[in-house]
């Protein structure tokens, strides 16, 4: 039986003068790819909060309890993940990008500075065994759009890869398109099908990072991922929220679970469980409210600055 225990979640927001230069601490888990720097919010306050019931895109209000003591599901070794194992045709283009094939889809496969060898070494390994069927651990992104009849788009994150067939960790747990995906089960506005939402797990460092960086970079580092997934006759239904309901309807329950990725749909399916739900899921960091908000702001703000300039320009040129 799953725990009665409520999760807890922090809500970052920075003190003065962050620092430009920090790089975000990372881990196999849940890197994510690098930011553009902009300018520096106002300082507020840490604050931690409840869980959260749908995505960052429409979170009920929730009250800060700063002095509530961190909860951890049953399993202490949980985490948040979303990795896996795809097999297909990797190609180099001219202009710099790569992509993985598989059956007749065409995938994105991109890199992180930190994991700029792996590349190298693959564009090697492919070049010297003039093979481009490969084994790759990725960890999958996704993109979702506002709309809902706006399909999302599916890309991939290259961790490492089968050089010479050596099998290990991960690749030998896996089979090709196998997934570990472990998170937050329910839906989200932006999707019909029902999500794994994996956050950002948790570490001192992580939250170090956070409070300095600024806000471009906080609100990319602190972004959720939402892997759409088919699970039939799931043991339990994905969490979706009433912005008219109460506390009283729950939160996402936390799952770990193996998936396989199905080109051909462009989603996963479910395989296994590989542990018991719980509703207590292990502590994470989340962007607040505040932060979103003001990137929007800023943004919007510079898109009508351009567009002001561009108009000024034109009309300087018909005078």
């Amino acid at each position: 039986m799953a725990s009665k225990k409520k999760s807890t979640f922090v809500q970052l927001i920075p003190r003065k003068n962050p620092s430009q230069d920090s790089q975000p601490p990372t881990t196999p888990e849940d890197s994510q790819p690098p930011t553009t720097p902009e300018a520096s919010q106002p300082p507020t306050t840490l604050e931690a909060s409840q869980p959260p019931t749908t995505p960052e895109a429409s979170q009920p209000p929730t009250t800060p309890e700063a002095s509530q003591p961190p909860t951890t599901p049953e399993d202490s070794e949980a985490i948040f993940q979303a990795i896996g194992v795809v097999t297909g045709k990797v190609e180099f283009t001219d202009d710099g990008h790569t992509t993985i094939t598989m059956g007749d889809q065409q995938y994105p496969l991109f890199y992180i500075p930190t994991k700029r060898k792996v590349l190298d070494a693959l564009k090697k390994e492919v070049a010297a065994t003039g093979e481009p069927m490969q084994r790759l651990i990725v960890y999958p992104k996704v993109l979702h759009f506002p709309k809902r009849d706006q399909h999302h788009v599916m890309c991939f994150q290259l961790v490492g890869f089968e050089q010479g067939g050596s099998k290990n960790g991960i690749s030998q747990e896996l089979k090709d398109n196998e997934f570990k995906l472990k998170g937050l089960w329910q839906f989200i506005p932006v999707c019909r099908t029902p999500c794994i939402s994996v956050m950002k797990n948790f570490t001192q460092e992580r939250l170090e990072y956070v409070k300095q960086a600024d806000l471009a970079q906080r609100v990319k580092f602190l972004k959720a991922s939402h892997v759409p997934l088919l699970w039939k006759d799931a043991t339990l239904k994905p969490f979706r929220f009433n912005p008219k309901a109460g506390k009283e309807q729950g939160h996402p329950v936390f799952v770990q679970i193996k998936a396989k990725f199905l080109p051909q749909r462009n989603l996963f399916a479910f395989v296994e469980q590989l542990a018991e739900p719980s509703e207590t899921a292990p502590r994470f960091l989340k962007v607040s409210k505040q932060d979103k908000a003001s990137l929007q702001q800023t943004q919007a703000a510079g898109i009508k600055e351009q567009g002001a300039g561009n108009r000024q320009k034109l009309k300087g040129k018909k005078e």
